[in-house]
């Protein structure tokens, strides 16, 4: 082993993915442990890390090239010790000179007086603070003058951010690439106007309301109110990657605007979004023709009087007949309706006839659909001539029966089928599928007519949970 060249042990560490794997190889030798401390990229540590500061400094003296680091307290308690703080962060920012990539999760006692150390970290693209409670907008602010090679940053949380000057001094800048803010209460939709000239470089931008009730008392779009300085008139022509989810869009109100006006757009991602119509869709079809993914997550909202209890989901087959007609490079398509009982199948507005137009216009390759109560078997039929289809994933879908899954045994290209709490398919159908198809994976969750003994073995890898995911309820607005 000592004569190994240097060269072929290296191979040897890349090949090696797994993190005790690589803990285990370098206590076979002095060599294998300096080559594997060298070829180290990247770490996570968490509750382990104590004393803190002292193991910090140590990981940093043992792998010296340290790209990415994630430091995860999730699920601490007291008995863990003292979690690493701001003098810990300073030794990782000084010692780890290669720091490209930082997450910081659930940090308690890290705060914006430590962020000031990340300025150190010169080669620091990529930053993601995922609850830390004691990061305010003047740490972000720190960090955006400070780290002058960000390209990516994460807000996951951040309950003190109550002011957005670092997106304003960020988007002067225009160097962002990706922007992705969940959960921050203080950070509201319209904020982001402020970031102006940054959307022009930016290539993914997420946004999350905090979790909860939706709130359609949304305060008027300010980029409406006279001599506001901040306009909807800035250039997002690089954005590649859109996902917004649980806020309110009214007609004057801005977010409608990203889907006239981002040409290079690829995956959009509208997740109980309440006020997008067909109108909209449309518009998005005629200018979003590079489209590859789209996932639609809905709800039934109120769509009636005082005298007129009707529930529904806002968007119809106009929409999917816009997609079908202008979005030809569509192939990974995600539909999920949240809360529509199946005894009213009218709370869903796409019909199975939409659908099946949409496969058949586009190279779907990538098929999900959960709760979707208006799709059968008939549905099941039209997916078996699908030329394109290879992952298909079913959950809650109450009306596909084992007549229809038959017919999966006749789709060319199938290779992938998820089944979840799907409790109308038996072993015999399933298996013929999976015969058939000569499956590469089979996931089955839930779905009490379907065992275990018979799907062992009916596809290269298989997996199965008597238990379903379940979904969770939403208030109706």
């Amino acid at each position: 082993m000592e004569g190994l060249p240097r060269a072929l042990l290296e191979e040897i560490v890349k090949r090696i993915t797994r993190r005790t794997d690589l803990n285990s190889l370098s206590l076979v030798s002095k060599q294998f442990y300096a080559v594997e401390s060298e070829n180290r990229y990247s770490i996570c540590v968490g509750c382990g890390l104590y004393p803190a500061k002292l193991v910090m400094a140590s990981l940093c003296l043992r792998f010296p090239n340290l790209c990415k680091v994630e430091i995860n307290y999730s699920g601490w308690t007291a008995e863990n010790g003292l979690q690493l703080d701001n003098e810990g962060l300073s030794v990782l920012a000084t010692c780890c000179l290669s720091l490209t990539d930082l997450t910081l999760s659930f940090c308690s006692n890290i705060n914006d007086s430590g962020l000031c150390w990340l300025a150190h970290c010169k080669k620091l693209t990529c930053l993601k603070f995922n609850t830390v409670p004691g990061i305010s907008s003047a740490g972000l602010l720190t960090v955006a003058v400070g780290c002058k090679s960000l390209s990516a940053l994460r807000l996951i949380g951040l309950e003190k951010v109550a002011s957005v000057n670092w997106l304003e001094y960020l988007g002067s800048k225009g160097l962002l690439e990706e922007l992705v803010v969940v959960a921050c209460k203080g950070i509201s939709l319209y904020d982001l106007l402020k970031f102006g000239p940054g959307w022009m470089k930016l290539q993914k931008f997420e946004f999350d309301e905090v979790k909860g009730r939706y709130k359609i008392e949304q305060p008027h779009d300010p980029s409406h109110m006279a001599h506001y300085q901040y306009k909807y008139d800035f250039c997002c022509e690089s954005l590649k990657v859109l996902t917004l989810t649980g806020i309110v869009t009214l007609p004057e109100i801005g977010p409608r605007f990203f889907l006239s006006n981002c040409k290079s757009l690829e995956k959009l991602c509208l997740h109980y979004v309440i006020g997008i119509y067909d109108s909209d869709m449309i518009t998005l079809s005629h200018s979003c023709n590079n489209l590859r993914s789209l996932s639609l997550r809905l709800v039934p909202l109120f769509n009636g009087g005082l005298e007129c209890r009707d529930f529904r989901t806002p968007l119809t087959d106009d929409s999917l007949k816009a997609l079908a007609l202008s979005c030809p490079m569509l192939e990974t398509v995600e539909l999920t309706f949240l809360a529509c009982e199946p005894m009213y199948p009218s709370e869903i507005s796409f019909t199975q006839n939409g659908l099946v137009m949409l496969i058949q216009s586009c190279p779907i390759r990538d098929l999900i659909l959960t709760g979707a109560n208006f799709f059968n078997d008939e549905g099941m039929k039209a997916l078996a001539c699908a030329q394109y289809l290879e992952t298909l994933e079913l959950m809650d879908c109450v009306a596909t029966t084992d007549t229809g899954m038959r017919f999966l045994a006749h789709a060319p290209r199938l290779i992938n089928l998820t089944l979840r709490q799907c409790d109308r398919f038996s072993d015999h159908a399933v298996i013929e599928v999976a015969h058939a198809r000569s499956l590469e994976s089979l996931i089955v969750e839930g779905c009490r007519r379907i065992s275990l003994e018979a799907v062992q073995g009916a596809a290269k890898s298989v997996e199965y949970k008597v238990h379903g995911p379940g979904l969770f309820g939403v208030n109706r607005a």
